[in-house]
């Protein structure tokens, strides 16, 4: 059985994760318990528990506006944090898995594939290719691009304007275990279309509302990869 260590253990994301049933066994860490920032941390839970996968969600995500606000604290928990985390990893010889973002993306033109061209639109965006660089560096890693959220969807208003491929968590993990063991970069997310009609499948009461700057038109990503994969 894989051992797989998690970082960011009490995130929105794991705490999904730990409810999922699956045949490799995750050992979820908070900040507490191992700080990204801490290479003696780091090393001190290597150590302890001698993981096959290092799967990193530990950072900072919302609200957006902290990326712009805190840019120090954004640089800290996103890049040096997963830098560290990279650092480790390399010396010990251990596969890092990394959750990024589809925020990489320009958002201009849609249908982006795992190797064009990367221009984030937000400092939340930077942040994370940022990380994705030192994770690049070394080549026993998995970069998952993703586009997911939380079930239910949070916001009153849905987006008509802007096409995504939103995949609720429990979704998305069915999906994330089946390319654990691949090595590379992969799109991860469902259906392209736009915020608001992935939200009224869930809620009919969800009301619509335009974009004005707040998120890229086109946002949505190729999962031609991702099906590929699943085939094999």
């Amino acid at each position: 059985m894989l051992k797989i260590l998690v970082t960011g253990g009490d995130g929105r994301f794991a705490q999904e994760l730990k409810k999922t049933k699956t045949r490799y066994k995750f050992i979820f860490r908070n900040k507490k318990q191992l700080d990204i920032l801490s290479l003696k941390s780091i090393t001190r839970n290597f150590k302890k528990f001698s993981p096959d996968i290092v799967l990193h969600l530990a950072g900072l995500s919302r609200p957006m506006s902290i990326h712009e606000s805190e840019i120090g604290l954004s640089i800290n928990l996103n890049i040096i944090g997963t830098a560290n985390l990279v650092k480790v990893c390399s010396e010990k010889r251990i596969k890092i898995v990394y959750l990024s973002t589809s925020y990489l993306y320009p958002g201009t033109k849609g249908n982006y594939k795992e190797k064009d061209p990367l221009l984030p639109w937000n400092n939340y965006g930077w942040s994370k290719l940022g990380a994705e660089a030192s994770v690049q560096m070394y080549e026993n890693s998995l970069i998952i691009r993703a586009c997911m959220t939380e079930s239910p969807f949070i916001h009153k208003h849905a987006f008509t304007n802007v096409k995504c491929n939103f995949l609720f968590h429990d979704e998305f993990i069915k999906l994330f275990l089946k390319v654990i063991k691949h090595k590379g970069i992969i799109n991860i997310g469902g259906k392209s279309q736009s915020i608001y009609d992935f939200a009224k499948t869930y809620n009919k009461n969800i009301k619509k509302k335009k974009s004005n700057g707040e998120l890229p038109s086109k946002i949505y990503m190729s999962l031609n990869k991702l099906k590929s994969f699943l085939k094999r």
